[in-house]
């Protein structure tokens, strides 16, 4: 007597980016959170640079991270207001990202940061996940997400409105640790080789306290924007100086052309300037 065999009955794939949800339909951000964004995007790009001539990392704002399957799976998902990974491609096969999902990647974020526009309490709930059978399925506290699951190195919470920032570090990869700052009041993301501090200032018409990068030794990383207007001051003192350096030197009793080889200019240009 032949026995019939059940066919083995094969789960389906984790879901990807492109199948998970990339919003959870809610709008709770003020109006410093995007340009915040961006200001430590631009600013901290020629550091990425250096570290990844490859360009193999990304950079997340409010984005989802997917650590578990739920249901509904936006419940799965944390989303930090900005978050670096490096050593990963920037898009995912060769598709703009629409989401992080850990068990597609197995790389963790660097560093998130939270803005958080009340007192902070969500940004460290450190509710744990309830495992038990048959008890309430609440969503685990976003501390507890990012220090026990994701295990991020660095977390940093921005209170918007009292200017209050705190940046954490996992201690030895198990606990978060409260960091304190340096001598600049800035603090030390090592793993980046770059400071975290509050820089008071103008940035897209908004003057307040902002989120910003320092080099480590205490330079500020400036925007693009900021770096070009100091080219071109250097270029305005630059020409200045030739300015005054064209009539002493014809003074002298040089050449046009001596004064355009001296200078790095053309002959043309040294008559315009005299």
């Amino acid at each position: 007597m032949t026995q019939s065999l059940d066919p083995y009955i094969i789960p389906p794939p984790f879901p990807d980016h492109t199948q998970l949800p990339e919003s959870d339909g809610t709008f709770v951000k003020n109006f410093q959170e995007h340009p915040q964004s961006i200001l430590l995007t631009d600013s901290i790009g020629p550091v990425l640079e250096r570290i990844h001539p490859d360009g193999q990392y990304a950079i997340g704002q409010d984005c989802g991270i997917y650590w578990r399957e739920t249901e509904p799976p936006e419940k799965g998902a944390e989303a930090p207001d900005w978050f670096y990974v490096p050593n990963v491609p920037p898009n995912f096969d060769g598709e703009i990202r629409r989401s992080y999902v850990l068990w597609r990647e197995y790389a963790s974020p660097l560093i998130a940061l939270e803005f958080a526009s009340g007192n902070g309490e969500e940004e460290r709930d450190r509710t744990p996940l309830n495992r038990t059978a048959g008890g309430p399925r609440e969503k685990p506290g976003k501390f507890w997400v990012y220090e026990t699951i994701i295990k991020i190195p660095y977390y940093g919470i921005y209170e918007i409105h009292t200017g209050n920032l705190e940046v954490y570090n996992l201690d030895k990869g198990y606990d978060y640790q409260k960091l304190e700052p340096n001598d600049r009041g800035h603090y030390e993301i090592s793993l980046l080789g770059v400071e975290l501090g509050l820089w008071q200032g103008s940035y897209q018409n908004q003057t307040q306290l902002w989120l910003r990068w320092w080099d480590e030794q205490g330079n500020l990383l400036l925007t693009g924007t900021e770096r070009a207007e100091v080219e071109r001051q250097r270029a305005d003192r630059a020409e200045r100086s030739q300015q005054e350096a064209i009539p002493r030197l014809l003074g002298m009793g040089l050449t046009p052309e001596q004064v355009a080889e001296a200078l790095n200019l053309t002959v043309e240009q040294v008559r315009k300037m005299s």
